[in-house]
């Protein structure tokens, strides 16, 4: 039976794209692991692969085509001794599919299957195509194939979510994670759900008639731009908000900066004020770590490594890359890290894994004056820090006396599902202890 090709869901945020380029040719094998096309998303454009062998019959979405909605049909893959006869049904794009079922066909084209005991990359051979008892192909992926033989799983006895009931990773993993389905909880039908209660503003129409007579431009949104709008509305509206608000003084940390930086010339390395952000942050989450952590629905994950992500303001939107055991790199090895996911991130050159993932995040809006704000969390983040300019100011010494001193306006953004106020409040104290005393920070 021909096999449907999908539009891949290449990103979590990502509801449509653009096919950039294909790969391949109708005519052309393929195997699985083979590159297919160059996929735009919402923040990238990246590769998509075939997960199963075959021959491409047919190519449904031309390149360049925009807006393909995730799950519909953009190919056909025939099997050996099958036709482009055989087609038949396949060879028209379908509108409505599964996202469940694009969702998890697209991570099982996009990323290798994982033993998580020791993080290393499976590459054992995929077992042939298994049969039923009647003598017919169960159609499963490579990769749900070999998941099935490690664990010694039927796969006959498992039914898939994928196209035409094809078997994927998340069918395989589910039943052997799950024997019996949980009963669901029962929901009172007179209660409105979340997003049944959520307001909606007024309509498009209605807004372009309040400006009919008005000269304005229409700028039409890109897949970055709608997502930051659903992301950010989706925060605000679903993630209890409160805020901390510290002042820091710098003075001892500029002058370390200066130091450092004098003796870190012949290296070519020249450390900045964010990098000691992010030092410093790293940091705090392992000195407080019951708010190292993130919200998941019905639980708390609570995180052993931190994980910082930085946001990045590009053309039309921004980044958040992710620095990984940022709390064991040097400033220097930091520095660095950074330039280069910021460099990436403009030329939206990041893989989704660099983007992805974190507990806390920082925006720092210092180096464009500002000196203090309220930044949104990212979810499922715990929190966020945003960063003020750091400016001269009177203050009062501890001996009394009135003094002039550099300080930084800094907010704690807090997910109060997450981190009560207490425990943000120490998170911000260990935050600012580590800025205002920066030689503990190599200690």
């Amino acid at each position: 039976m021909p096999t449907e090709i999908l539009m891949p869901a290449l990103s979590p945020t990502m509801e449509e794209g653009t096919l950039a380029k294909w790969l391949v040719k109708e005519g052309d094998t393929v195997s699985s692991g083979d590159l297919l096309a160059e996929i735009e998303t919402d923040k990238a454009t990246m590769e998509f692969e075939a997960v199963d062998e075959g021959t491409v019959g047919k190519i449904l979405v031309a390149e360049g085509s925009e807006g393909v909605k995730v799950n519909t049909p953009i190919a056909v893959l025939l099997e050996d001794g099958e036709s482009a006869d055989d087609i038949g049904a396949a060879s028209a794009p379908k509108e409505e599919a599964s996202s469940t079922a694009a969702a998890t066909e697209a991570s099982d084209a996009t990323a290798p299957a994982k033993d998580h005991s020791v993080g290393e990359t499976d590459t054992t051979p995929a077992p042939a195509a298994p049969k039923d008892s009647d003598g017919k192909r169960i159609f499963a992926s490579p990769l749900a194939r070999r998941i099935a033989a490690q664990k010694g799983l039927d796969l006959g006895a498992i039914k898939g979510s994928g196209p035409r009931g094809r078997i994927v990773k998340a069918d395989v993993e589910k039943a052997e994670a799950t024997p019996a389905t949980a009963a669901e909880p029962n929901v009172d039908a007179g209660q409105p759900t979340a997003a049944a209660a959520a307001p909606s503003g007024p309509s498009t129409d209605a807004i372009v008639k309040i400006y009919a007579g008005r000269d304005y431009e229409e700028v039409k949104l890109d897949g970055m731009r709608k997502t930051i709008a659903a992301r950010l509305t989706e925060a605000k509206q679903t993630v209890p908000h409160f805020y901390l608000r510290r002042d820091i003084k710098l003075d001892a940390l500029l002058e370390f900066r200066s130091t450092l930086n004098g003796q870190l010339a012949d290296r070519g390395v020249k450390l900045s004020v964010n990098d000691f952000i992010i030092k410093a942050c790293a940091l705090a989450l392992q000195q407080v770590p019951d708010a190292n952590a993130v919200w998941a629905g019905d639980k708390v994950l609570k995180l052993t490594p931190s994980d910082v992500a930085v946001a990045v303001a590009i053309e039309g939107g921004l980044f958040t890359p992710v620095l990984q055991d940022a709390h064991q790199k040097s400033l220097s090895a930091l520095s660095a890290e950074m330039k280069d996911l910021a460099s990436r991130a403009r030329d939206r050159k990041l893989a989704p894994q660099e983007y992805q993932g974190g507990s806390f995040a920082i925006s720092n809006l210092g180096m464009f004056g500002i000196d203090n704000f309220d930044a949104v969390i990212n979810p499922p983040h715990g929190a966020i820090l945003a960063v003020g300019a750091g400016v001269k100011k009177p203050v009062v010494g501890q001996d009394g006396e009135l003094g002039v001193a550099t300080v930084m306006s800094v907010t704690l953004s807090v997910d109060h599902r997450v981190i009560d106020g207490a425990l943000g409040a120490q998170l911000l104290q260990a935050i600012v202890d580590n800025l205002e005393n920066p030689l503990t920070m190599l200690a």
